[in-house]
């Protein structure tokens, strides 16, 4: 429950409950909430163990940490049979080399490549840059949008 709970914080929380509570009162405050954390987890469990009895014996191996959607998922593709047969027969890193392949092979197959844009340096850095020409205009009508 505290696992992620530094030193630091840790000070600090205490220091709080003294300032807050004082150290007469401090103990008595820790026993309260520590009496209502251990309350609440015996409703819990008894709240799980009544929907287990509930749910009858076919449901006798069900987890409640099943039911987070992270838990479930993994807990599918690592027992399913089919999805382990697949997951062997397929190379990602394999397709995407072929795939990433095929593409560069016929960019640099079907067209020249393009021609460096020259280097901005200096005062020209901050200047507006020219207008496209006008066989490049945009192919939606900005009026209409």
């Amino acid at each position: 429950m505290f696992n992620d709970i530094g030193a630091l914080e840790l000070v600090t929380i205490v220091v709080l409950g003294i300032l807050i509570f004082g150290p007469e009162k401090l103990p008595k405050v820790i026993q309260d909430v520590t009496g209502f954390v251990r309350k609440i987890r015996e409703f819990s469990d008894s709240a799980k163990h009544d929907i287990r009895s509930e749910l009858g014996p076919e449901f006798k191996d069900f987890e409640f940490e099943d039911l987070n959607p992270k838990t479930f998922i993994r807990k599918q593709l690592t027992e399913n049979e089919d999805l382990k047969e697949i997951r062997g027969s397929f190379d990602l890193r394999k397709e995407l080399n072929d795939v990433s392949d095929a593409v560069k092979s016929s960019a640099s197959d079907s067209a020249p490549a393009p021609a460096a844009a020259p280097a901005v340096t200096g005062p020209d850095l901050l200047k507006k840059p020219a207008a496209p020409a006008p066989e490049q205009h945009s192919r939606f009508d900005a009026d209409a949008t």
